[in-house]
């Protein structure tokens, strides 16, 4: 890849965080995503790489273990580890869940709730969560902005997008019941703060995920409500 200056690269930048940036570039002549994590100024030069290595070497293992369990993202491009950077392809077209629902919202709220739409993005949403646990991978940061509706020509469904897993810079392998029931109460919360307009939409998104995840099932969800109960708890008392 060729080097770009600086002011290229901020024009193209989509997300950055404390942890890194998500920018648009180049991967041998294909327009894609550059995932890049930041140096971190206050650990020690060679802790700081072993670290950022191992926390990439662990995000392209779970591209390699969503691909065989089904699980739909990004076409993994390359990894370069001494440039911290994570080349996946760039669906140009594609929206988030969150920027999906939004629309519908502000289109028509009322109806919105009872929609097939988003009765299909629930469905569609909690298979997702449902084989991804079913195959011991934890997200570890699942919002309706992480998921990504990538559109599908000629789609005789309800939701003419097909559902693209993203961001997993936060997940690992766990078969502990009680990290997938935290993986399933993160995404409750983020549903209420952000869709709060739509209280049905996790039970939905629950339904499914029952009806997808045969590996311990029953034990993830007790744990899931006791972690909701924790943190219930520590919101009354404050």
């Amino acid at each position: 890849m060729g080097a770009e200056s600086e002011d290229q690269i901020q024009e193209r930048l989509l997300k950055q965080g404390a942890e890194g940036k998500l920018y648009i570039g180049n991967y041998k002549g294909t327009r894609c995503l550059v995932k890049e994590r930041f140096e971190k100024k206050y650990r020690h030069p060679a802790l700081d790489r072993q670290l950022t290595r191992q926390r990439i070497k662990a995000e392209q293992k779970a591209f390699q273990r969503c691909a065989s369990a089904g699980v739909v993202t990004p076409v993994l491009l390359a990894v370069d580890l001494d440039g911290r950077k994570i080349y996946m392809e760039y669906l140009e077209k594609a929206i988030t869940a969150k920027e999906f629902i939004d629309k519908m919202m502000d289109t028509d709220k009322t109806a919105a709730e009872d929609s097939p739409e988003l009765k299909e993005l629930a469905a569609q949403i909690g298979q997702m969560v449902g084989v991804l646990h079913r195959n011991n991978i934890v997200h570890g940061d699942l919002t309706t902005s992480n998921i990504l509706l990538d559109p599908v020509e000629g789609a005789s469904s309800a939701l003419p997008y097909r559902l693209v897993t993203i961001d997993f810079g936060l997940s690992h392998f766990s078969d502990n019941t009680e990290n997938k029931g935290v993986d399933l109460y993160v995404l409750e919360r983020a549903i209420l703060s952000t869709h709060s307009q739509l209280p049905s939409l996790f039970g939905m998104i629950l339904e499914s995920y029952r009806s997808h995840n045969t590996n311990r099932r029953d034990e993830t969800i007790a744990k899931y409500e006791e972690v909701r109960a924790r943190g219930r708890k520590r919101t009354m008392v404050g």
